[in-house]
């Protein structure tokens, strides 16, 4: 009889691995949330990098001094997020500044919500809730709160201002790595160039159709007379770039005060309205721009706002997307055996990396 023992089958130390790498993911998913604080602004200021990156390329063709890249770069990025805070603190006023005019017809629209909900035969409780939401003081105490949390971000902002500063700089060292890194690490860098690049054209395309349908948001709401229509366009643009619930969180609050100023016809109208624009432009026209740059399912780009919200709050609703690419980058962004994990994401596998010019390959 022989005493050897059997061989171990490679499939016993799956359920292993499976939960090396889920308790992996939930270490990783807390230290994100545990220094959003810190974490936040660092995403914010590389999403402005990527964004401005493309403005060095013809500077570097033209042989100009690495320092004039850089500080363009570091210009444009400055001037985005000066742009966006001045724009969300007008936006802020003007609303702050709307509730207290409207606030009696605030009121008898929640009372008229109240009775629709009590004809449903929905429980008191459930109507207080509902209709608490639209109460003038329910929503100036959420403007108050919202401008406390921006004047608390003082030294958030220090913060993003640093980063973008620092990260201008190093942009120049990602562009040209080193021939040996380069040839070494192809599909790795490879990957890396398509997350930036697909980024890149994710902010553009999202920025130029979410300024499309804020330009017509606000001048339909200014022809139908809706109060503060500046601050509803503004509201469209920033939430453009939330994916599957934007157009909710940006349609809702038009409404319900278009029902306050104007009766449930005037509402229904600015529904409307926002339906036709929103689904003609973000559902029918915009995907066909930015999908293939993207490539990531439905499922996958819900569940990630979701997650990243979670984690980094504001900042990770808007930068859902880019922050799933680069999750996606990190863990299988360079590895050649991961088709089915590209597939599973949304991504065809259109955009796989050339072979390693040498070295071993590893199997597909």
């Amino acid at each position: 009889m022989s005493n050897r023992e059997p061989p171990v089958r490679p499939g016993l130390a799956r359920p292993t691995r499976i939960l090396l790498t889920l308790a992996a993911a939930g270490g990783a998913c807390w230290t994100v949330w545990a220094g959003r604080s810190i974490l936040g602004p660092l995403v914010l200021a590389a999403a402005l990098i990527i964004i401005a990156l493309p403005a060095r390329r013809p500077l570097d063709r033209r042989g100009a001094p690495s320092w004039v890249g850089t500080l363009v770069v570091v210009v444009i990025a400055w001037g985005i997020l000066m742009v966006l805070g001045v724009l969300v603190l007008l936006a802020l006023g003007q609303f702050g500044s709307i509730l207290v005019t409207y606030a009696g017809q605030l009121e008898e629209s929640a009372e008229t919500l109240e009775q629709f909900f009590r004809g449903l035969g929905f429980s008191n409780v459930t109507i207080d809730e509902v209709a608490g939401t639209i109460q003038p003081s329910t929503l100036l105490t959420t403007v108050f709160n919202a401008g406390t949390q921006l004047l608390g971000l003082g030294t958030a902002v220090f913060f993003v201002f640093a980063y973008v500063m620092f990260l201008g700089m190093d942009a120049a060292r990602w562009q040209n790595p080193p021939k040996e890194l380069a040839e070494a690490n192809s599909r790795r860098l490879h990957a890396f160039n398509q997350f930036t690049a697909g980024t890149n054209r994710y902010f553009l395309v999202n920025s130029i159709f979410g300024l499309i349908v804020a330009v017509i948001d606000g001048l339909a709401l200014w022809v139908l007379g809706v109060p503060g229509p500046f601050v509803w366009a503004v509201l469209a643009f920033v939430t453009n770039y939330i994916p599957n619930i934007g157009f909710v969180l940006g349609v809702v609050p038009p409404v319900v005060l278009a029902v306050a100023v104007g009766g449930w016809g005037l509402g229904l109208l600015v529904l409307a309205i926002y339906c036709v624009v929103n689904v003609t432009l973000q559902v029918l026209i915009q995907p066909r721009f930015v999908g293939e740059t993207v490539r990531l399912s439905v499922t996958l780009t819900f569940a990630s706002v979701v997650l990243w919200t979670t984690l980094l709050g504001a900042v990770g609703s808007l930068l859902a997307v880019p922050l799933t690419l680069f999750a996606r980058f990190l863990v299988i962004g360079g590895d050649p055996g991961s088709r089915f994990a590209h597939w599973i994401s949304g991504d065809d596998g259109s955009g796989e990396a050339p072979a390693l010019s040498d070295g071993p390959r590893s199997p597909d």
